[in-house]
């Protein structure tokens, strides 16, 4: 009921301004401010020259710098504490349910991830809907083409997380036209879209990435925070491993389109995340490893640092309040048993806090992958394509076990790890667990762990277990099922749009 008086109150609200109604479906928080209005024949300009579309370009980029609670924060309260590598860390009422399993609609942090998702979506659809009529002559034919690409491969990226969290949402693809009197009954749905299928959507991804590669930018051995073909790459083979539109051979050719591109494993792993000697700047940007990445410098700092937690070039600071994403005890445990000390060292560290809330206060770990204003925020590195390759020869129709186990076996010698034995290497199922646990720990932190158990089928044998032999983890409220594979859609998106419908299970 409620749904159907906020559809009534819309309607009545768009027929009262029929004569000049210009409601633009980009948010208007970020379309304000690139919006270049209309022309004196009164058609809709969106771009009045070359420096807007590069203004608007930028503000493409930036989403990856500035934006980050949905980049990355919150991707890893989902990716790692609603999966067995960590706890939430603060008892706060919207983070804790992605720990104990009572996540609901009326989360205002995939409120907010939503929203910030479909700005994104708006972006890019500008740029890729409009920079081809821009009338300046001084911006090229070539331009045009990558600019439009970059436009795509964002557009991709935002879909591909959306998708992996909810399934089925609504697929936008162009601006909509303003509503007047004359064009009401067509334009209004647009404002409203219904959720396109799942399927749907990855193929829209695949299509777009697709479309990009000829005319994206190479990749840049010095500037790792452009769409690149690199990018577009990274993203189809972790697309093709996913079920929709699974091709585990796709997912080797792009792995190895990426060695060719130059990608490898940085030799020494704490080139990824560690700092200089002086704690004053990131050791390393641009590795041979990172395919993507948000830089961040002095003056102009990453402030996520702030909710894992110390920023080591400014030790004390935002240091009096529970952080987000702690590590598991279950974790823990599986780097020690492994021996994996190399890894452990650059994903964990101790400090002493004046909170306990899963931890002595004396001896409390944090997850250190972020531990500064200063260090890059890596969207996708070669390390989780090359294990990727790994899990598509062990699971492809007449698998190569031996090609797989050298993969995974190379990731270990960088973290200085015995080989894997040759029982696990002849053995399909020995050596697909032994591929979850690498990832594990090799991108523990990194926002994978959850969206590889739902891509293996492992959610519920996985996280149903782990509240009994983990001790700090808070009570689990509702057993994972297979309706716990997609997040629920945000109630608050819910009540603005009548043609949405809630996932199943919420």
């Amino acid at each position: 009921m409620k749904r159907y008086f906020n559809y009534c109150i819309v309607w009545v609200g768009i027929v009262s301004c029929l004569q000049s109604c210009s409601l633009v479906r980009d948010p208007l928080d970020s379309f304000s401010d690139v919006t270049e209005g209309i022309n004196e024949a009164g058609e809709y300009v969106a771009f009045k020259d070359k420096a807007s579309v590069l203004s608007h370009r930028q503000a493409m980029y930036d989403q990856i710098r500035n934006r980050q609670e949905h980049w990355y924060l919150d991707l890893l309260l989902v990716g790692d504490a609603h999966a067995d590598n960590a706890y939430a860390g603060t008892t706060g009422a919207e983070v804790l349910p992605f720990e104990n399993n009572s996540i609901e609609g009326s989360n205002s942090v995939l409120a907010r991830d939503w929203s910030r998702y479909m700005e994104d979506v708006a972006l890019a659809n500008k740029m890729v809907q409009y920079v081809d009529s821009v009338n300046d002559n001084s911006l090229t034919t070539n331009e045009r083409r990558q600019y439009k690409a970059e436009a795509k491969i964002f557009r991709a990226l935002v879909y591909f997380d959306m998708v992996r969290l909810w399934g089925d949402v609504p697929l936008v693809t162009t601006v909509a036209r303003d509503i007047t009197s004359e064009n009401i009954e067509e334009v209004y749905p647009s404002y409203f879209p219904m959720q396109s299928s799942e399927k749907e959507v990855y193929e829209q991804i695949q299509k777009d990435l697709l479309e990009a590669i000829p005319d994206a930018p190479s990749n840049n051995t010095a500037n790792k925070t452009i769409f690149s073909k690199s990018v577009a790459r990274a993203v189809l083979a972790k697309v093709y491993a996913e079920k929709p539109l699974r091709d585990y051979g796709k997912v080797i050719q792009y792995a190895d389109e990426l060695a060719a591109d130059g990608f490898a494993l940085e030799e020494d792993f704490s080139n990824l995340f560690g700092m200089n000697d002086n704690n004053t700047d990131a050791k390393k940007r641009n590795t041979q490893e990172s395919i993507l990445e948000g830089q961040f410098f002095a003056g102009n700092g990453n402030w996520v640092t702030w909710m894992f937690g110390r920023d080591l070039t400014n030790y004390n600071s935002n240091f009096t309040w529970a952080k987000w994403v702690t590590p598991s005890r279950d974790l823990i445990n599986t780097f020690q048993q492994e021996g994996d000390e190399v890894r452990f060292a650059q994903s964990v560290v101790y400090y002493q806090t004046s909170w306990s809330n899963y931890y002595p206060a004396s001896n409390y770990p944090f997850m250190y992958k972020i531990r500064s204003a200063v260090n890059s925020i890596i969207k996708y590195r070669y390390a989780d394509i090359l294990l990727l390759k790994a899990e598509a020869l062990i699971q492809r129709e007449g698998g190569d076990l031996n090609a797989a186990a050298d993969i995974i076996d190379q990731v270990r010698v960088r973290a200085k790890l015995a080989r894997l034995s040759s029982a696990t290497r002849g053995n399909r199922t020995a050596l697909l667990d032994a591929l979850l646990k690498e990832r594990r720990l090799e991108l523990a932190f990194e926002g994978h762990r959850w969206f590889d158990l739902v891509r293996l089928d492992r959610v519920e044998p996985v996280m149903n277990a782990v509240y009994a032999k983990d001790s700090g983890r808070r009570t689990q409220v509702y057993p994972f099922t297979n309706f716990s594979y997609r997040m629920p859609i945000p109630q608050s998106i819910l009540d603005q749009n009548p043609n949405l419908k809630q996932n199943l299970g919420y």
